[in-house]
């Protein structure tokens, strides 16, 4: 699965808009909508912030692993 359809899948989940989910990262809209669609890499710090709101790993947000759970924190 590619990471546009992790983000869009767990957004659904969720039960959340794209506003949202673009209002938690302080970004428009349209460039939510274009991490959906995997125009653009997630930064970092964005990228961070979405596996926390998820609750998921980073790694899963990337696609690295099918297993979603956050790694322990240090």
């Amino acid at each position: 699965m590619q990471n546009g359809d992790i983000l869009k899948e767990l957004r659904r989940d969720k039960g959340i808009t794209q506003a949202q989910v673009a209002a938690i990262l302080h970004t428009t809209v349209q460039y939510y909508s274009d991490y959906e669609c995997e125009k653009y890499e997630l930064p970092l710090h964005r990228l961070e912030l979405l596996a926390d709101y998820f609750g998921v790993s980073t790694d899963y947000l990337l696609g690295r692993t099918a297993d979603p759970r956050p790694y322990p924190r240090r």
